[in-house]
């Protein structure tokens, strides 16, 4: 028994230290350029913000028939979070943060990744595949980052989690055990009813589910035990300059660069690249909200989902207002559309009028709860507790 908690011991400590961030990075990144390899869309082996679209329509909160499947690595990265925090002891439910205020940053978080035609996670993917226009979005993504730590160092606080009932805990856990249900069955509630699986599109282009799933519980597991954000490694450079977690995030695409490289996924330019838009201003503005949205949140996508396998009510409330953004912005026509080439001219897409208009009720929402929502007095060079 104390060999074993010896064991477990050291592995926890290697996978929390700069070493074991980077090995972590680097099998994220291989890992979601395999799942691009084996099916997924191209550079988009792994996209929270899409995937969870793709959950909601499958629900039939939206009805575009091409982005329309349960996508087996969101429940995988919950129930793989599960599994590290109940093996190392940090399974601890607990809620009751502003739920309202969260519900509808993770709205915004997805409406504006949308608009980006990606999240966090698929910035990075889109630029390990050379897509150029990433650039623009990760720009976009680190002012919006760095408008969120500045809320967080002026005194930005959400309040206080209390503990809660196990069974609060698994709530989530459970609702993913579902899904993984309702995709393994092909369960059907009548003609023409939930649950859809699109036959052509995105939706249709996916791996094989043992590999989604497997991948999903080892990235969940990982990024657990490690904290893995891709948020959180912005804010930690800007606020504490601690580069522990961004050193994860460059062997990600250091990982996921090589992979592309390996599987012939890597094409360079801004012209031409899948499910993607050449829109700067609109790029650089969505992936702002996106990344303003999240650091208010407390983390990136990804992290929201590791939380809830942890118990955290606050974080399966975010993450269920990004599967209601998700189905907004497409039943209410905000994404983002990809550029297109039309009797041999290439149309710049992006967002249309309503479009737009969401990304700056979003940022409004968001800037006018960064600056409202003071709970305690500035502190100086304090990170922010969620990560």
């Amino acid at each position: 028994m104390n060999g074993d908690r010896s064991i477990r011991d050291r592995v926890g400590r290697f996978l929390t230290s700069n070493p074991g961030m980077v090995l972590v990075g680097l099998a994220i990144g291989i890992t979601a350029a395999l799942l691009q390899r084996f099916g997924n869309p191209p550079n988009m082996g792994i996209c929270v913000a899409c995937f969870e679209r793709d959950i909601a329509g499958a629900l039939g909160l939206h009805r575009l028939a091409a982005v329309q499947y349960i996508r087996p690595e969101v429940p995988g990265f919950v129930l793989g979070a599960l599994l590290a925090a109940a093996a190392f002891g940090r399974f601890r439910p607990r809620a009751g943060s502003a739920a309202i205020a969260r519900f509808f940053l993770g709205a915004f978080a997805t409406i504006g990744a949308l608009v980006f035609l990606g999240c966090s996670w698929r910035v990075l993917m889109r630029l390990a595949g050379a897509d150029g226009n990433a650039l623009v979005g990760l720009m976009g993504l680190v002012v919006g980052v760095g408008g969120g730590a500045y809320c967080h160092r002026v005194g930005y606080k959400l309040g206080p989690a209390r503990d809660m009932p196990i069974v609060a805990g698994l709530i989530m856990p459970l609702l993913m055990v579902l899904l993984l249900l309702l995709l393994v069955f092909e369960v059907s509630f009548g003609e023409g009813q939930a649950i859809f699986f699109s036959a052509k599109g995105v939706g249709a282009m996916h791996a094989p589910l043992w590999l989604s799933l497997g991948a999903g519980l080892l990235i969940g597991f990982l990024a657990q035990r490690t904290r893995f954000c891709t948020i959180g490694a912005f804010s930690d450079v800007l606020l504490i300059r601690d580069y522990r977690q961004a050193t994860g995030v460059c062997a990600l695409v250091a990982g996921a660069l090589a992979a592309n490289l390996v599987f012939g996924q890597f094409k360079p330019g801004f012209a031409g690249q899948p499910i993607a838009h050449s829109n700067h201003v609109w790029n650089f503005l969505a992936m702002a909200l996106a990344g303003l949205a999240f650091s208010l949140a407390g983390g990136c996508p990804g992290r929201q989902l590791v939380l809830c396998g942890e118990g955290d009510g606050d974080a399966a409330v975010f993450v269920l207002g990004m599967i209601v953004g998700g189905a907004l912005a497409h039943d209410l026509a905000l994404a983002g559309v990809p550029d297109m080439v039309i009797e041999g001219v290439r149309e710049v897409g992006g967002p249309g009028v309503h479009g737009k208009i969401a990304v700056a009720v979003g940022l409004a929402y968001c800037l006018t709860l960064g600056v409202a929502a003071r709970m305690r007095a500035p502190s100086r060079r304090v990170p922010p507790t969620d990560w």
